[in-house]
């Protein structure tokens, strides 16, 4: 009886211990594997890349451009995203090797697949279906872009991200963040949040002699009532670093909180947002008699207050990210208020195509990791 007193009794306390030792957690979890109840530092999503894990990621497939009419063409296959040796590998690839240069500026690229995992996932700005013709060239790289949006998102929390940016001129990889319900209206107003931006330029310069190439990475939050009053400029931060972060790979983390966000780069603050008492209205500095709240009834936080889904993508140019002032070796093919911007960037390929080293993973962003945990 003693014996059996002293193993319950031993049982009791580590049970105790093990309640005691689970601090509540302020994180908020949709997932398939995700187990209840959570703890705060809980590991609650995961990717080493050991496998391509299609149940945790989705492939984006659409010519839409991503909203900056950028050059790539998404789609799910393995030339494009694949795992080697516990790395998952982005690169771009020409569209010209699958379909004859004339393709581009004559061709019909159509990707409304009859198979569930080759439907076309965005139609917005001719996502679907397009027509190259003389002025108007189809999409002339193909890239990916993988989401969790059906396995996983979450409230709250803290992300850490090892990656290898690519060198190119004109690529953009990023990892970001988007809302899985937008629950406060279309982008801007529901927020974007992006972890790691970078640009492939090796000496690209902006107006002010700064690298804002290879050896310079970005984190920032997109927030707004509208687009035209998007206050990301208010929420940026940047790191730079003479060796390049194409270099190596570095570690990229976001925690996010219910009091603020604050972004690293391998351990050191980049950024620290911190809404005021009336919150991202407040910080954006609206105009109450011009434009309307969109975030009234939400929390301090809000828009950043409901749950997000990961992206990881490999883009290629567009209008929006590569500045027509900054300068590069060789210049910049097409101007950002181009109606031609497809033709123009290809016809300029003597410019880019020889700083694409296509025989190597240069060109490749290389993911170590992702990783969640509740906080």
């Amino acid at each position: 009886m003693e014996s059996l007193l002293t193993v319950l009794s031993v049982l009791f306390s580590s049970s105790f211990s093990l309640l005691q030792a689970c601090i509540p957690t302020v994180t908020s979890v949709i997932g398939r594997s995700v187990q209840q109840p959570l703890c705060a530092g809980d590991l609650i999503f995961e990717d080493n890349f050991e496998v391509f894990d299609l149940e945790k990621w989705k492939h984006e497939i659409t010519l839409s451009g991503g909203g900056n009419w950028e050059f790539q063409y998404y789609t799910n296959n393995r030339s494009n995203s694949y795992v080697d040796q516990g790395h998952l590998h982005i690169r771009p690839t020409l569209l010209m090797d699958d379909y004859g240069e004339k393709f581009l500026k004559s061709g019909t690229l159509d990707i409304n697949g009859a198979a569930p995992a080759g439907q076309c996932t965005d139609a917005s700005h001719y996502g679907c279906t397009r027509t190259g013709t003389s002025i108007y060239y189809v999409n002339p790289i193909k890239s990916a872009k993988i989401k969790t949006c059906d396995s996983f998102g979450f409230t709250y929390g803290k992300v850490v991200v090892k990656a290898k940016i690519p060198s190119g001129d004109w690529l953009w990889p990023a990892v970001w963040m988007m809302p899985l319900y937008n629950s406060y209206g279309a982008w801007p107003a529901s927020g974007e949040v992006d972890i790691l931006e970078a640009r492939g330029n090796k000496n690209l310069l902006d107006r002010n002699g700064v690298n804002v190439g290879t050896q310079q990475v970005g984190s920032t939050l997109h927030w707004g009532p509208f687009s035209q009053v998007n206050q990301w400029p208010r929420t940026h931060y940047e790191k730079n670093d003479k060796v390049g972060f194409d270099d190596d790979f570095h570690e990229y983390t976001l925690q996010w909180s219910p009091e603020n966000i604050t972004f690293y780069v391998d351990g050191e603050v980049i950024g620290v947002v911190s809404p005021p008492e009336g919150g991202f209205w407040e910080l954006g500095a609206f105009n109450q008699t011009d434009l309307e709240n969109p975030w009234r009834g939400g929390s301090h936080m809000a828009p950043f207050d409901q749950k997000f889904y990961i992206i990881i993508n490999l883009a290629v140019g567009g209008i929006n990210y590569f500045a027509d002032d900054n300068v590069n070796k060789g210049g910049k093919p097409w101007k950002n208020n181009s109606t031609t911007s497809y033709r123009d960037f290809w016809k300029g390929k003597e410019q880019w195509l020889p700083t694409w080293d296509m025989e190597s993973n240069e060109t490749h962003f290389i993911i170590d990791y992702v990783k969640v945990y509740a906080i």
